[in-house]
């Protein structure tokens, strides 16, 4: 079996990541989480998945963040399941990605620039 490389592993974990949560642990409080991007460790032990929701209320982030904290083993079974040709699946870190908030906020300043 020839070993996947680290930037394919991270695309198929990307893709199948956003599926499961999508699919099989949504929560309606939480809505759409967009896994943004996965980094994965040479070695391919760790995987950090970067997700955004649309909310930016504190209390909705945090939801999602335990959603997929308490929900992590179910994530890899299912991973598992998907990803064949990869001897172990990489344990999953799940952080924010701060960058479309970000983004939002810099909209915000622009508009009310815009208005004075």
């Amino acid at each position: 079996m020839a070993k996947i490389s680290t930037e394919r592993l991270a695309s198929l974990i990307q893709r199948e990541v956003a599926i499961i949560i999508n699919n099989e642990i949504k929560d309606l409080q939480v809505g759409y989480i967009n896994v943004t991007e996965v980094r994965v460790t040479r070695d391919h032990s760790f995987a950090t998945v970067y997700y955004t929701i649309l909310s930016d209320d504190e209390e909705v982030l945090d939801k999602a963040k335990k959603l997929l904290e308490k929900n992590n083993g179910l994530i890899r079974m299912k991973l598992a399941e998907k990803i064949r040709n990869t001897r172990k699946i990489p344990e999953l870190i799940y952080k924010f990605d701060q960058a479309l908030a970000y983004g939002n906020h810099i909209e915000k300043i622009l508009a009310e620039l815009k208005k004075d």
